[in-house]
């Protein structure tokens, strides 16, 4: 057995904070086990100046990473899993889910603000197109601006009056400590979160059956087949950080249910729910995915 490993991670706060968090429940799982962490640099990290969806497409945060597993660097990699792609590379896998936090998204504002109690003509940040389409819907005379950065630098923005609100992942912001900032949990039939948010993903080569083992007592079963059916919908669709693309899926007993929306940049989207047996996440996720394609979400796409 291994005595020791090498978690991959980026640098963020965030990161690393989610990094202690799958260090901890390795060592609890394997007392005696020594676990070091590597920082690894991303394109997206390097690109602040861009929105997401000018640089590239899904693995921005990633690709980095996964090369240095392969170079063998490191043995795992710690990601949000709303960061990963659809598909992992063949010799990639997801070795383990952990429990999902939160996973909506939250509005930071001034507080007891909230987003239908914004001012006509408030600047909103966010770099998500996904959040972008959703919030030109729902309030088409709000004005939305890109937001890059880590949390503290967004957070520092909307302090110093670049923006009078912002929207941010819920999970990053409580795993922070930061619950406090938030002014509103948006629902997710307001908002349709981000395949994978509030998920933390532990990647791993798909041929190192020593990792994938140490990893099997971090994996929850909820967690999995949730974000295997989003990633499911999000592969049928194909759509990445060009795309605004959003699914949320609850298990409730033998059953999953499945919301998701395809939409495009000036607000036009299609919405669904569908419930299915938790038995095939897939078949559910696939599902949803062609009635909305079916439904308008085609040619929101390719318009």
């Amino acid at each position: 057995m291994k005595q020791t490993l090498i978690i991959g991670t980026r640098a963020s706060k965030l990161a690393l904070v989610q990094t202690y968090m799958v260090r901890d429940a390795l060592q609890s799982a394997h007392p005696g086990l020594t676990i070091a962490i590597e920082h690894i640099t991303t394109r997206g990290d390097i690109i602040l100046d861009r929105p997401l969806n000018a640089i590239g497409d899904k693995g921005l945060f990633v690709v980095e990473i996964e090369e240095a597993m392969r170079a063998g660097r490191i043995d795992l990699a710690v990601h949000s899993a709303k960061d990963l792609p659809s598909a992992l590379p063949p010799d990639m896998t997801l070795a383990a889910c952990l429990r999902r936090a939160d996973p909506r998204d939250a509005l930071v504002a001034q507080p007891g603000m909230t987003l239908a109690a914004l001012p006509s003509g408030a600047r909103v940040g966010t770099s998500s197109l996904r959040r972008t389409c959703q919030l030109r819907a729902l309030r088409p005379d709000l004005t939305l601006v890109n937001l890059r950065g880590n949390v503290d630098t967004r957070l520092r923005k909307l302090r110093e009056g670049q923006y009078d609100a912002i929207v941010l992942a819920a999970a990053g912001l409580k795993r922070l400590g930061l619950e406090n900032v938030i002014t509103e949990l948006i629902e997710p039939d307001v908002l349709i979160p981000a395949v994978g948010q509030g998920v933390i993903g532990v990647e791993a080569r798909a041929g190192d059956e020593e990792v994938i083992r140490l990893l099997a007592p971090l994996d929850d079963r909820a967690a999995r087949i949730a974000i295997t059916a989003e990633r499911a919908f999000l592969a049928r669709i194909g759509g990445g950080c060009q795309v605004p693309v959003g699914a949320l899926a609850y298990l409730e007993g033998d059953e999953l249910l499945l919301r998701g929306m395809i939409g495009a940049r000036d607000g036009r989207m299609v919405r669904g729910m569908r419930r299915g047996s938790a038995s095939d996440p897939v078949g559910l996720g696939c599902a949803l995915a062609d009635e909305l394609l079916d439904r308008g979400g085609r040619a929101l796409l390719t318009g």
